[in-house]
């Protein structure tokens, strides 16, 4: 199920990107550009879940931290600072735009990487 919440918000993300920039760059680029960073680390954070063994795993572990603070720093900016973001990009807001998607999947990406670590190194989760 994460892995397909982030094939779709992966494709999502870059399509929208991608017309944005094409069509209307000089009206938001900072938030288009934005836009095209988020669509490209939900494709490599696809990738690295899907294959999550030698160094995917470290790929995933990578891009799902980069995807938290990305859309933290910049969810946290939109709100401080509303004037850098004249259209909203995926993480403007946290999320708000893809129904706080964006806040929450890296979340429970990192949760069930750590689970897929401990499992593999055969440590028990706490009950």
């Amino acid at each position: 199920m994460l892995i397909t919440v982030y094939i779709v918000l992966a494709i999502a993300a870059t399509f929208r990107s991608i017309y944005q920039i094409i069509a209307k760059f000089d009206e938001a680029p900072l938030a288009y550009s934005l836009s095209a960073v988020a669509g490209l680390v939900y494709i490599v954070a696809t990738v690295a879940l899907i294959k999550r063994r030698g160094a995917w795993r470290t790929v995933a572990w990578c891009a799902l931290l980069f995807e938290l603070c990305g859309v933290l720093i910049v969810g946290t900016l939109s709100l401080l600072a509303p004037q850098l973001f004249a259209h909203p990009s995926v993480w403007s807001h946290f999320g708000s735009g893809y129904l706080f998607i964006p806040l929450v999947l890296p979340v429970l990406g990192l949760i069930w990487l750590r689970r897929v670590d401990r499992a593999a190194r055969g440590i028990e989760e706490p009950a």
